[in-house]
């Protein structure tokens, strides 16, 4: 995950109508307008970058490595040793941890909250990073003699007792789950296509699909991270396509530290495939991956990057493959999940000027439950249209604190109601951005609410000073693009 700026916190409002009945529908909430219009909605829940931490007990490493999985709980609930505080913060200073990932006590509060609040949804999403930050040298400095296999197996038991623990609280609920660069068998933005840790994991990561599609699932995780699945009834005629676009990230490298584009090659192909395939049988489509396309603002700012000047800004994928292909296919993709920033975000797609498809595909960036970087933890429960798979409105749920401990968790804010937009659709969002533009100073309350959602806990103020940078990363997903647009509002 990158590291971003700001924080979130938002009010809901409601709108009385207190009128006749033909009066009550046009004061009525979009969202609600929405739902009646497009018919039976389902929920989903959306979740990401829980960064597990197995190590906030140090003591407890060597039981965890040496227990199988479904022996986890008993250990991580037991009482604390006696010096875990000291070894832990040992532990972060070594390793330059710029903040503490999910503990046990935060994740079990967490799934309560997830299940008091997403009763009765009917799939889930987890868009990447499952394991903590740093995870390669705090193993090192707890197991110092341990084996690259050693390595690679606690990776992946971690992995699988984040995935378990989910479907734990919602049993029979299909989990849907892309890898983070986190999530590696050899560390950081590292993976081999057809690799030990992707075999490793590919049965906790396919478990639950259809019993078909997992044998398929199966194959193609393990061959580069990617499967493809049907989302359930009543969701029609609608599929899943899951991508490890790590493989794409601009500071990829296999487990030996080389530079490889071929695993990230294949992924566009299959995707393209997929995406044809779909188009022809008139499916839709929700695409996953964890890193998003486009400009990464924060380094770039970081940086001090002059792109007026005829530097490049800082970019999330070593190319621009993914965000074409997905553009190129508006009609069939419905939305496209990613994550990694760690905040609440939109963005959208275009399809390139005469690139023969006029509709733009909807971006949802899910923000985390680590509260690595100050932020409060939180979720999403979304509400989507079971007969066009579209995404119609949304909530987030955020933690009052970041530890687990006492933690109560509330709406933080419902998106429709919000924005006033009635969907969360290409042309819904195209419209908000539109508003956002016109508003450089950001003194709307549009803009103002977007500022506060954006980072759970509300540091807006950290981002203000960028915000019409920001709103041009929204909709300019090449160097060039986000150049024109920053450059001709005199950024």
């Amino acid at each position: 995950m990158k590291r971003n700026f700001a924080r979130h916190r938002v009010r809901t409002f409601g709108q009385p109508c207190l009128l006749a009945c033909w009066f009550i529908l046009l004061c009525a909430p979009a969202r609600a307008r929405a739902v009646d219009a497009g018919g039976q909605t389902v929920r989903a829940l959306m979740v990401s970058d829980i960064h597990f931490e197995p190590f906030w007990d140090p003591g407890k490493a060597a039981q965890l490595a040496a227990a199988p999985v479904a022996r986890w709980n008993a250990i991580l609930s037991a009482p604390p040793t006696p010096d875990r505080a000291a070894r832990f913060a040992a532990l972060q200073s070594g390793c330059h941890a710029r903040g503490v990932d999910t503990s046990y006590t935060l994740f079990a509060s967490s799934l309560r909250a997830m299940r008091a609040n997403a009763r009765g949804v009917r799939f889930l999403t987890l868009s990447g990073d499952l394991i903590s930050h740093g995870f390669s040298c705090k193993f090192a400095a707890l197991f110092p003699h341990g084996s690259p296999a050693a390595y690679r197996a606690f990776a992946a038991k971690t992995l699988e007792y984040v995935l378990a623990q989910l479907r734990g609280a919602f049993p029979g609920v299909p989990l849907y789950v892309a890898l983070g660069n986190n999530d590696s068998g050899c560390g950081d933005y590292k993976q081999d296509a057809d690799g030990e840790f992707l075999r490793a994991t590919a049965a906790a990561m396919t478990a639950g699909l259809p019993a078909p599609a997992r044998r398929q699932a199966l194959k193609d995780y393990e061959a580069g991270g990617y499967y493809a699945a049907g989302l359930p009834a009543p969701v029609n005629h609608a599929r899943m396509v899951v991508l490890d676009d790590v493989f794409m990230a601009s500071n990829y490298t296999t487990c030996a530290g080389k530079r490889d584009p071929a695993p990230a090659a294949a992924q566009i192909a299959w995707l393209r495939a997929q995406l044809q395939r779909a188009q022809r049988r008139h499916e839709k489509i929700w695409f996953m991956a964890h890193i998003p396309p486009g400009v990464n603002l924060y380094s770039t700012v970081e940086n001090i990057v002059n792109v007026c000047g005829g530097q490049s800004p800082v970019m999330f994928l070593s190319s621009g493959a993914l965000a074409h292909t997905l553009a190129g296919f508006g009609g069939v993709v419905r939305l496209a999940i990613f994550a990694h920033t760690h905040m609440d975000e939109l963005r959208l797609l275009e399809p390139a000027q005469g690139g023969g498809n006029d509709q733009a595909v909807a971006v949802k960036l899910v923000a985390s439950i680590s509260p690595v970087d100050g932020n409060n933890p939180s979720f999403t429960v979304a509400q989507v249209n079971a007969a066009t798979a579209d995404l119609m409105d949304y909530k987030v749920f955020a933690a009052s604190n970041q530890t687990g401990d006492d933690t109560a968790w509330s709406e933080e804010y419902d998106y429709a109601q919000t924005y006033r937009e009635p969907s969360f659709s290409a042309s819904s969002l195209a419209n908000l951005i539109a508003r956002f533009q016109a508003d450089p100073q950001a003194r709307t309350k549009a803009s103002q609410d977007y500022l506060r959602d954006w980072f759970v806990g509300d540091r807006s103020v950290a981002i203000k000073p960028f915000w019409p940078q920001y709103v041009c990363v929204l909709e300019n997903r090449t160097a060039a693009s986000y150049r024109a647009c920053a450059c001709r509002k005199g950024l």
